[in-house]
């Protein structure tokens, strides 16, 4: 997939916002992260951090510099212990739990933790700044558990990881082995850092998990989008339905515009301004004929929650703020994660969605009651074998469980917002619970694509063999040749188990090309 980046082969900080294309890339080590020479954005970062040094030698009060943190924040620090607290700060956060974040989300996080503290607002040092993009380049990955946010203030205790590696405390991932931090640093000649005053706060108080994981999300969704039309082509094929559907003139009375893209597509697959071949069945069932309804859905969310996420990306979400220019120290609440939780509870909605329109048509072309002619469970054995073989009918269970339990995931989890620590983050957001709920809808998802993916394999087969395929469009057929290429029709009764990994897998690669940028 070729992605927008800002310079070629590498993702820019400081000099312009990052769009998810550039957080995917830099995930998936398709492209370097490297921190802007320029000197007025230099300069800027040096200022903000300047005045928080000249405050606190003017005895300022500043949160989190001078005071406790959260509910502490009455409790005053003695000068002498000042710079100790930032340590305390993230050994306090370490209490994280639940699977590790892999290597392509924790990337995302310190990409997205980069993009924040570029904007020059949260009062940090250049050399932390640096510090992040070397994690980057050289891949050192800190073990950040992915339980223990409630998206305000922010990530704390997942991004305490982050501050602790910096620090040269803790482990990470590298060359492929677990290891201790300060180990993996020294390897690539990184100092551990000495937090200043509010560094410990600046990195973790801010929305860089969950904006991470909503990146790489809206990525696999938007796949997820072209996956689930381009399968439906492939079913309407299979069943021999009627492609006038999707009708241009037909959908132009409802002129939703991802709508409308979702049944264009579908035409341009379908070749569907040919002469109506069934004549005696006007209208399939809906989850054939209203699949542009409900794909459309995503396709029309997608660029709203774009903007949603990428507005969070290139934002300042720490708290306080330092305004650099007018020398102010600006208290605030930027680490809520509401507009992150609210679009990927609504994305998760969506993507379910898809997996159920799916499962619906697979239900159709399984069933000798409704795929007009195919055989039981679309076995492709011969007939002296038919008997023992059962085609694709324990796929079928396997796709109604990935759905129900997608399903079962669509509850908002923004809703379930907890008071904690003592009633101080008493409206938090649960914007990274959302955002994983998200990403597990979008995996079982893609398990139910790869399932309908071996299905279309068959189903077309076996609608040629019957004489009654109608054509591609050349896209379409080049890619059902390719899957022809990737997966041998299932003749005698066989374990998928390792193709539908594959799929998955080719399907995280995003291997097909899909619509190009209609």
């Amino acid at each position: 997939m070729t992605l927008p980046l800002n310079d070629a082969g590498a993702v820019r900080f400081g000099d312009a916002p990052l769009r998810i294309e550039d957080v995917v890339a830099l995930s998936q080590r398709r492209s370097a992260a490297v921190l802007s020479e320029d000197p007025e954005f230099r300069a800027r970062i040096t200022r903000g951090a300047d005045f928080l040094d000249r405050v606190l030698r003017e005895d300022g009060v500043i949160y989190g510099v001078t005071t406790g943190y959260g509910d502490s924040c009455t409790v005053n620090i003695p000068m002498d212990l000042v710079a100790e607290l930032p340590h305390h700060l993230y050994t306090y956060h370490g209490c994280g739990l639940g699977r590790f974040l892999d290597p392509q989300e924790t990337r995302a996080v310190l990409a997205a933790r980069l993009a924040s503290l570029s904007r020059g607002m949260s009062g940090v040092s250049l050399g932390l700044l640096q510090g992040l993009e070397q994690l980057l380049v050289h891949d050192v990955l800190p073990m950040i558990p992915a339980e223990g946010s409630v998206g305000a203030s922010g990530d704390l205790t997942p991004l305490s990881y982050v501050a602790a590696v910096l620090c040269g405390e803790r482990e990470v991932l590298h060359a492929g082995r677990r290891r201790p931090a300060a180990e993996a640093l020294a390897e690539i000649g990184l100092t551990p850092l000495q937090l200043r005053p509010k560094e410990g706060l600046a990195i973790m108080n801010g929305t860089a998990v969950m904006t991470a994981l909503a990146c790489l999300a809206w990525d696999r969704a938007d796949y997820l989008c072209r996956m689930a039309t381009r399968l439906t082509a492939f079913n309407v094929l299979a069943s021999d339905g009627n492609a006038h559907h999707f009708d241009e003139v037909l959908f132009a009375a409802k002129p939703h515009p991802g709508q409308s893209r979702i049944a264009a597509r579908l035409r341009h697959d379908l070749h569907s301004d040919r002469p109506p071949r069934n004549e005696q069945r006007l209208q399939d069932r809906y989850s054939l004929r209203c699949a542009p309804h409900v794909i459309g859905v995503v396709e029309d969310a997608l660029p709203f929650f774009r903007q949603l996420i990428e507005t969070e990306l290139n934002s300042a979400n720490d708290n306080p703020l330092i305004d650099p220019e007018r020398e102010q120290i600006l208290h605030g609440g930027h680490f809520y994660g509401g507009h992150i939780a609210f679009a990927m509870d609504g994305l998760k909605n969506a993507i379910a969605n898809l997996a159920d329109l799916l499962d619906r048509q697979m239900a159709l072309l399984v069933d000798t009651r409704f795929n007009h002619g195919l055989p039981s469970n679309l076995s492709a054995a011969p007939s002296h074998r038919a008997a023992i073989n059962h085609g694709l009918k324990a796929l079928q269970i396997s796709v109604s469980a990935w759905t129900a339990e997608a399903l079962k995931l669509t509850m908002p989890a923004s809703v379930f917002s907890r008071s904690t620590e003592c009633h101080n983050q008493d409206k938090v957001s649960m914007g990274t619970i959302s955002a994983r709920d998200c990403l597990r809808v979008i995996e079982l998802t893609e398990q139910v694509v790869a399932a309908l993916l071996i299905v279309a394999r068959q189903g077309i087969e076996l609608r040629r063999r019957a004489g009654g395929l109608a054509v591609f469009g050349d896209e379409a057929a080049a890619m059902y040749e390719d899957l022809c290429q990737r997966i041998p029709l299932v003749q005698e009764d066989r374990a998928l188990d390792g193709e539908l990994r594959q799929l998955c897998e080719w399907q995280r690669e995003q291997v097909w090309d899909l619509y190009g940028h209609d």
